[in-house]
């Protein structure tokens, strides 16, 4: 399981998530405290909005706690809205195309999770994507499939219902012909202005995800681990799907397996 974090706020530099919070998501790439691997070592990235539409992306097979440009970079870049990730690969190989986050024109999309049984569905998957987003198609990755697949279901307008409508794709997909846990996810995506995230397993192991207001920085952390110990974090809960708006936050229900089981 990998482990990721974002920001929406006031402008801050991504070292204040990235790197030096205690249990910052560099330390999580060492020693993660609420997944099944500690060890996030096949590679990580960044995606950052700032006076453009698209987001700046940069993403490398590094593990994140051994290269010194990542550290540079977070240190000198601010943001109002950013997403980071560290990657445990569930079987997909360690290359630049399969690290989140993943952008497509002004979205970008990461993922904490697996799909069951993905490599023996992996070409149905594939079939789900529309032919005019499948030039995007750089990796080989659940992950990169199922953003490309909520892309198609209409993510610009609808950013609950198409996540919802490609997860009960995937979903209906391992049930007929991958192995259980057919679905663990969070998920974080971005269109520049509003931060979206998703909590959601089809068994009671969905993986942890936490979210918190700072004052101080007048921003919200979005994380898969709080990022210091002693400070009050909120928990979503599983089969949930939430929209970060400035201060407000929208949490509702979240569940792909009705339109699965009725596929």
């Amino acid at each position: 399981m990998c482990r990721w974090a974002a920001y929406t706020g006031t402008p801050i530099f991504l070292e204040d998530i990235v790197s030096r919070p205690g249990h910052s998501l560099i330390h999580q790439s060492q020693c993660a405290s609420e997944c099944k691997s500690a060890i996030n070592a096949d590679g990580f990235g960044l995606a950052w909005y700032g006076e453009r539409e698209e987001p700046g992306l940069f993403r490398d097979i590094l593990p994140a706690w051994s290269d010194p440009n990542l550290r540079s970079l977070t240190a000198q870049v601010k943001s109002h809205l950013f997403l980071a990730h560290v990657r445990a690969s569930t079987g997909t190989a360690t290359s630049r195309n399969n690290c989140h986050p993943f952008a497509v024109g002004r979205w970008s999309f990461m993922h904490n999770g697996q799909i069951g049984g993905y490599d023996g569905l992996r070409r149905d998957a594939e079939m789900l994507i529309p032919d005019q987003l499948y030039a995007h198609r750089k990796g080989a990755t659940d992950s990169e499939a199922l953003f490309l697949i909520a892309l198609g279901e209409g993510l610009d307008d609808d950013p609950k219902g198409a996540l919802e409508r490609a997860t009960a794709r995937m979903e209906a997909l391992s049930r007929e012909k991958g192995t259980g846990p057919h679905v663990r996810m969070t998920v974080a995506f971005s269109d520049g202005k509003r931060l979206y995230a998703a909590r959601y397993a089809t068994d009671d192991k969905a993986p942890t995800l936490y979210h918190r207001w700072s004052e101080t920085r007048v921003g919200r952390a979005v994380v898969s681990e709080p990022l210091e110990t002693g400070e009050c974090w909120e928990a979503v809960p599983p089969g949930s799907f939430c929209t970060f708006d400035g201060e407000a936050v929208t949490v509702e229900p979240f569940a792909p397996d009705c339109l699965a089981r009725a596929a």
